[in-house]
């Protein structure tokens, strides 16, 4: 008996050890099939310190009222520190959503998120009960959607509209919902809308839609015009409340492109409008370097192709890959696609330090272009990524050839390597465009694949993807892109006979 006891506990040990073995195993395997997570950018101390003020002051605006009373009562004082830590942990939080959604989002956007919630906190102590929260609260949903995202704009709408430095029993609780509402949708469709159309379009519907459930949830008794005494401080007259949202939101519209400059907000209305090929460096590209234009729309097929495989920002990749070889005006004739074959200016000089200098420049240049041209900030960044810190074989062979005493440091670009998905997209095609356009028509697929794996491979190991934060569920994606979008343009062209009066096309 002791002998099957002791069996039955080895075969026990040995099923525990081996489940959690297999537990492990799906653990490890579920955490590598995930996309990595994105580290978000580092704040100042000073800056941390501002926005940490700013947050104090409002839960102070949010709980002061507490304290008003003749005679402080200890039950008194620990619902003020309750209300008080209530707000400062819900403004912690509205941060934490922010830099979770956009990792990329500097300190000035949270300050402007932080300092819109002060301000209309601000508004509800001085205005009270008298003023409608529909218009303090969804216009800065409509920024903040805007220019950081949905996820954002909720979380702060949520703070907002629960946040009252006044009793919330003072507020018609239906009120309080159409505002919920009106705001979460705007939030929503704020952060998908892409033209100064639509944002007019919704500056319209939305305070229409607000007068409507107004009129059916509140009651048509307050059904009023505007009350030219009491027209800002209206709260409760339907009219006045819809009208002045309305007017609100439009001059929200009109201000947006303050905050695009301000504080650098990249919004898909100001991706569109830099992505106009009309736009006088894009002119400017197309003109004098032809070559280098034909090349960034190819690229820009490639890139938008896979940006939408994996779920990225397809105007934001778009944009940014119109852009990235601007500094390529500085000397468009050194450039082998701008060239017209007779000559090459790299032979003439002979000297492959040299003719690296002037393969970084462009890089260096393509800066200087886009501050001189007030580029944002996400769009600058395609430049000097999508050349990550890759070595300039040909001059790096050529320098060999001759002997010279070089590093192999002095024939790589200066980096950063691509610290986004799409500048990584950017990198990868731009390295696959002109392979892929070399390969011959009768090339198959499994040709190509293998064309595109190797230079993807490439830049694996060189480490260039390494800050990217792209799986590699998603780098098996963009090779399947890359790929169809060659067998779109590999097409053969039908051979028309000639006559003489050309009438065939």
């Amino acid at each position: 008996m002791p002998i099957i006891f002791k069996l039955i506990k080895q075969i026990s040990l040995y099923s525990v050890h081996n489940f959690i073995t297999n537990l492990k195993k799906l653990n490890f395997f579920w955490r590598r099939s995930q996309v990595p997570t994105k580290e978000p950018i580092q704040i100042s101390t000073i800056d941390k310190l501002i926005i940490f003020l700013i947050c104090i002051v409002i839960s102070i605006i949010s709980s002061y009222k507490i304290l008003l009373v003749p005679f402080l009562q200890s039950s008194i004082i620990i619902s003020w520190s309750i209300s008080f830590f209530e707000v400062l942990i819900s403004c912690s939080f509205l941060i934490l959503v922010s830099r979770k959604e956009t990792p990329t989002i500097n300190s000035r956007q949270i300050l402007l998120i932080v300092s819109l919630l002060l301000f209309v906190q601000a508004i509800k102590t001085i205005f009270g009960s008298g003023i409608s929260p529909l218009s303090i609260i969804v216009p800065p949903a409509l920024i903040i959607s805007q220019g950081m995202g949905s996820i954002t704009a909720l979380a702060w709408v949520s703070i907002a509209t629960l946040s009252w430095p006044d009793s919330i029993i003072e507020i018609n609780n239906n009120l309080l919902l159409i505002t919920l509402i009106c705001s979460s949708i705007v939030s929503v469709l704020g952060g998908k809308i892409r033209s100064r159309a639509q944002l007019l379009q919704l500056s319209i519907f939305v305070p229409l839609g607000a007068l409507l459930s107004q009129w059916l949830l509140i009651g048509n008794d307050k059904f009023s015009l505007v009350d030219n005494q009491e027209f800002f401080v209206s709260n409760g007259q339907i009219f006045s409340d819809s009208l002045l949202l309305a007017i609100i939101m439009l001059i929200t519209i009109l201000f947006i492109p303050i905050f695009e400059s301000v504080f650098g907000l990249l919004t898909k209305a100001r991706l569109l409008e830099l992505a106009d090929k009309e736009k006088p460096l894009i002119r400017r590209l197309s003109i004098e370097a032809p070559g280098t234009f034909e090349h960034t729309l190819l690229i820009c097929g490639l890139a938008e192709e896979a940006t939408r495989m994996i779920g990225g920002d397809i105007d934001l990749i778009k944009t940014g890959s119109l852009y990235h070889d601007i500094g390529k005006l500085h000397a468009p004739n050194w450039f082998i696609e701008n060239q017209d074959g007779s000559k090459n200016p790299h032979d003439e000089i002979d000297d492959p330090l040299k003719s690296v200098e002037i393969l970084q420049a462009h890089v260096d240049e393509g800066l200087k272009y886009a501050r001189k041209n007030r580029l944002p900030k996400p769009i600058a960044n395609f430049i000097p990524e999508h050349q990550g810190t890759l070595k300039m074989g040909y001059f790096l062979n050529r320098a060999e050839e001759k002997k010279l005493n070089i590093k192999e440091s002095d024939f790589r670009y200066k980096g950063p390597i691509p610290q986004s998905k799409e500048t990584a997209i950017l990198m990868l095609a731009d390295g696959c465009e002109a392979a892929l356009r070399a390969m011959d028509i009768n090339a198959s697929d499994q040709e190509a694949l293998e064309t595109i794996s190797k230079i993807v491979i490439s830049r694996q190991t060189d480490g260039q993807l390494d800050d990217s934060n792209l799986s590699k569920g998603e780098i098996f994606l963009i090779k399947k892109s890359f790929l169809n979008v060659w067998k779109r343009i590999r097409h053969r062209r039908i051979q028309y006979p000639t006559t003489k009066n050309n009438t065939f096309s």
